[in-house]
């Protein structure tokens, strides 16, 4: 088996483009959300999708459908309880999202079905079929070009709320828009990596991207290169290793984070080694616009 081996099936190539726009999609939002702290709330919302997938699967509605409203109702419900209780934000979103994923496990075990519960879990993108792969494209296009337009809004919010109020922008407005596209993000991105991974492509470029600039531009495309990389070459070397292609794609991210970590030139540790040698304070503020 050559290395060209991946090229010559139409699956495979398939799977490489999908994977690369799925990147590309998730490391824009990603972004937004590591400079809003958002993370724990996309984690909440990637696991509150499964009741919505089984429901839909049951109505027979487009899986993606289903997924958007579960998404929806977590992050409304986790809002909700928020402003009438005393409870604290983070702790909510744990009983939230917990709970639906569980009762989503409980319906799928209860339901019969064709579809296996590791598709959905963990992805399928080199099962995708033609109707599933039109699907994630028309999303992720859609989702990748409203966050673009919004960007120069959607930093504002995240940095400062009070300004954008300031100015004529309505941070209530705009916190419902990050909501949507966090939950059609997860949607896009669900049939390639699964409800579970999908986690680690929502956070995990935008992390590379903030250890590598201050420049909130740049930030963005080292977010978006390292993650359509590690899609591409996880996919690729997942048809080697006859491994789960989610994971794979995961694990190369991770292994960029890594290498950010350490050799990130504003808040990699050697740069905060040199830093200190020589006396100097490392900014560790967010990025910068």
């Amino acid at each position: 088996m050559s290395w060209t081996s991946p090229f010559q099936y139409d699956f495979m190539l398939t799977a490489l483009g999908v994977a690369a726009l799925v990147g590309a999609v998730c490391a824009v939002f990603s972004c937004f959300l590591v400079l809003k702290g958002w993370s724990l709330l996309g984690d909440a919302i990637a696991h509150a999708v499964l009741p919505g997938v089984v429901l839909a699967y049951v109505a027979g509605v487009p899986l993606a459908l289903g997924a958007f409203a579960s998404g929806l109702l977590c992050a409304v419900g986790t809002g909700f309880i928020k402003a009438n209780s005393r409870v604290k934000e983070d702790t909510v979103m744990g009983v939230v999202f917990t709970g639906l994923f569980a009762f989503g496990l409980v319906l799928f075990t209860k339901i019969e079905s064709d579809q296996h519960l590791n598709h959905i879990l963990f992805g399928s993108l080199l099962g995708l079929p033609k109707s599933q792969v039109i699907q994630t494209v028309v999303i992720g296009s859609l989702t990748l070009l409203a966050t673009l337009i919004l960007r120069h809004d959607l930093l504002l919010f995240c940095f400062d709320p009070g300004h954008a109020r300031s100015i004529g922008l309505n941070p209530k407005v705009l916190n419902y828009v990050m909501l949507v596209l966090l939950a059609l993000t997860i949607v896009a991105s669900l049939q390639a990596v699964g409800v579970i991974l999908v986690v680690a492509m929502l956070v995990t470029p935008g992390c590379v991207g903030f250890l590598m600039t201050d420049r909130f531009p740049r930030m963005m495309g080292w977010a978006v290169g390292s993650a359509v990389f590690a899609g591409t070459f996880g996919t690729y070397v997942s048809f080697f290793l006859n491994a789960s292609t989610g994971a794979c794609i995961v694990l190369t991210q991770s292994a960029t984070f890594l290498l950010a970590l350490i050799l990130g030139p504003k808040r990699g540790l050697l740069a905060g080694w040199r830093a200190r040698r020589l006396g100097v304070t490392v900014p560790v503020g967010s990025a910068g616009v």
